[in-house]
């Protein structure tokens, strides 16, 4: 029965380690995704692709500000990040991904949407409480209660013995001093 446990323990640490490379193998067919799926103008995106085996690839487009480096574990999946153009036309602008050495590797679109012709006003910030920078932490002393933060009575009275214990031990200890001095 042992030996029955252990094997199945023995199985069960292996399908675990090997079910992120098998579930990234099938994750699919080659593609390009884009969240959000429909950006606007100025709008940061995030880039997943499937189909590179390697570690890093990169992404190319008109639509993009700047080409989006992609990274991943391997086994086909790869991420990464950029901002469309402010000044795209709304549309479908092609994506082209580099990786595992060759180019074109992956082909996709973003397309982009009109920008909001109602723009949304949203409140200034304001923060609510100090903010916990600078001063070496005492933000949270100044809003605090003293009171209500400092020691409490049983922290007092500990305090109180514990010094009178020192104050005891440094006077035997002066008082032994003294009476082996005289010997």
């Amino acid at each position: 029965m042992r030996s029955m446990r252990l094997t199945l323990c023995a199985g069960a640490v292996v399908a675990a380690a090997f079910t992120p490379a098998a579930y990234a193998a099938d994750a699919g067919p080659a593609g390009i995704s884009v969240t959000p799926a429909s950006p606007g103008p100025g709008s940061d995106i995030q880039l997943r692709v499937m189909g590179c085996a390697g570690r890093t690839g990169t992404a190319v487009s008109d639509a993009f500000v700047s080409d989006a480096r992609l990274t991943g574990g391997g086994g086909g999946g790869l991420t990464g990040e950029t901002r469309v153009r402010t000044s795209l036309n709304p549309g479908s602008y092609g994506i082209e991904v580099d990786c595992d050495g060759h180019s074109g590797r992956v082909r996709g679109t973003v397309t982009v949407t009109a920008p909001d012709s109602t723009p949304s006003v949203s409140p200034p910030a304001s923060p609510i409480a100090p903010v916990h920078a600078g001063g070496g932490g005492t933000a949270h002393f100044a809003s605090v209660d003293a009171r209500a933060a400092g020691p409490g009575t049983k922290q007092a009275v500990v305090g109180l013995v514990l010094a009178g214990v020192a104050a005891a031990a440094v006077a035997v200890r002066g008082a032994r001093r003294g009476h082996d001095s005289r010997d």
